[in-house]
């Protein structure tokens, strides 16, 4: 019975996570000009399923599981209802749900820091509350220009956390770790400061998306693992492209602000630039634990890793001379996103096939004789 309700549940919350992320793309493609017959919700509100409904619940199905605790999953149920609640027209009823799961998140990251006190447990908790503060602002209608900054606060300093555990063995010089923090605060501050003065605050985050993009490059191990082969390679240069393009984020965040029009870049740049090359680097290491599948890596994985940052190159770079490149662009982007998810599949199919007993084996008989 209690594998049945597992069962269940992780289809019940994979349901919500596809829900929300085929929406919010749905709304991004209309958003660049691409024509799809999607409500106009997903349109309005693509950051918040991007954010909030997509990238919320999966992370806080993954801390969930780590807690081991069954009301720790309350989060993520209620961060992916919110999409739901949005794809029925009920904004405020979402908006308040996310916030609920935000705040939950903060408290299921609480019970992580007493458990191991560490810079990337604290800087976890940060994280949940940037979310928190961003949902609660969005609720409450206030301060409307602090609300993207700060989820996107949320996933910075989930990255840089996860990063920092994953090579927490690796030497680094002692500056390293206050010049993190450092940038990470910077970026804390002018992400509340854009709600009230958004030159100044706008200038200052992206300077610290570009210092951030800097720290990665310096410290992280992927210069090192990218001499590799197999999966670590993969990961390396995901994690490699990923800070490249939170670099030209950073610049292009700091231009809006000072009124140039380079919206799309900084948002979409660091967005898929950054973050999705993030998801499909670790989603061969998380999957397994989180999900209870194992994958089969090969080198279809790069297929979709190409096209993402091809597409990402066209709509970005191509745009700003020719609005149909931009919808070009966004259309290879949802493609990248669907190959990934396919890939995934397959090698979690060809990992079963790969290692399922084989059934095809002739039964010896245990009587003499027979």
């Amino acid at each position: 019975m209690r594998g049945t309700w597992g069962l269940l549940s992780r289809l019940a919350f994979a349901g919500l996570v596809a829900t929300s992320l085929v929406a919010g793309i749905a709304g991004g493609l209309v958003r660049a000009g691409v024509a799809a017959p999607v409500a106009g919700a997903t349109v309005v509100a693509h950051a918040f399923l991007m954010i909030c409904a997509f990238m919320g619940t999966v992370i806080a199905i993954e801390r969930a599981v780590a807690v081991k605790r069954a009301v720790a999953f309350a989060g993520p149920l209620a961060s992916g209802a919110a999409g739901l609640a949005l794809l029925a027209r009920a904004p405020q009823v979402a908006a308040w749900l996310a916030a609920a799961a935000a705040l939950a998140f903060v408290c299921v990251n609480v019970v992580v820091v007493r458990r191991q006190k560490a810079i990337h447990t604290l800087l976890l908790l940060a994280g949940a509350v940037a979310w928190a503060g961003g949902s609660l602002l969005h609720a409450l209608d206030v301060l409307a220009g602090a609300v993207v900054p700060l989820w996107f606060c949320f996933l910075l300093f989930t990255i840089a956390a996860e990063r920092l555990e994953m090579t927490r063995l690796m030497r680094r010089q002692a500056v390293a770790g206050p010049a993190l923090l450092g940038i990470l605060a910077a970026a804390a501050c002018g992400a509340l400061l854009s709600g009230f003065a958004p030159g100044w605050g706008g200038g200052l985050y992206g300077l610290s998306l570009a210092a951030l993009a800097a720290w990665l490059v310096t410290f992280d191990i992927a210069r090192r693992t990218v001499r590799t082969a197999g999966l670590s390679r993969y990961m390396a240069l995901c994690l490699l492209t990923g800070y490249a393009w939170l670099f030209a984020a950073g610049l292009a965040w700091a231009a809006t602000a000072q009124g140039l029009p380079w919206r799309d870049m900084a948002l979409h740049a660091l967005a898929l630039g950054f973050v999705f090359s993030m998801v499909l680097g670790h989603a061969p290491v998380i999957l397994p634990a989180v999900a209870r599948v194992k994958v089969a890596f090969g080198w279809p994985f790069y297929l979709p890793l190409g096209l993402l940052h091809a597409s990402l190159a066209v709509r970005l770079l191509g745009g700003h001379l020719d609005p149909r490149l931009t919808a070009a662009g966004a259309a290879g982007n949802a493609l990248a996103v669907a190959a990934f998810a396919i890939t995934l599949a397959a090698s979690a199919i060809a990992w079963r096939a790969r290692h399922a007993p084989d059934q095809r084996k002739p039964r010896h008989d245990t009587l003499a004789g027979n």
